[in-house]
């Protein structure tokens, strides 16, 4: 299972920092990434890092601005996100796939994260 956390209201300008708790064993054979869905809108892509933390990637929309990171002793994944802008409003969702596979199978259950301009 999946807990995500740390969302919250901020500023447009501030920063949040999204924690992703996982339970059970394994962590550290999953890749795992952020989506968000904004309301109306289908759910993107914002973020993902290998099961090491050697290897990221981010969307256009916020590279440069947020930083993905885990730490596997803590079975943990967390989302950095600074200088928030209003269009980055969304439910935040943590996922997880078991390296080597290309569908994501885990979802936690999502926290918000609200920017005001």
């Amino acid at each position: 299972q999946l807990q995500a956390c740390g969302g919250g209201l901020v500023q447009a300008g501030g920063s949040l920092r999204l924690s992703c708790v996982a339970s059970g064993r394994a962590f550290s054979s999953y890749d795992m990434a952020w989506f968000r869905q904004a309301p109306g809108k289908e759910r993107e892509f914002v973020a993902r890092i290998t099961w090491s933390g050697g290897s990221s990637a981010y969307a256009d929309s916020v590279k440069g601005r947020f930083t993905i990171s885990r730490d596997n002793a803590k079975k943990t994944m967390y989302l950095q996100m600074n200088s928030l802008k209003p269009e980055d409003t969304a439910v935040y969702y943590c996922t997880a796939r078991p390296v080597g596979r290309s569908t994501y199978d885990y979802w936690g259950q999502g926290t918000q994260v609200t920017v005001s301009s």
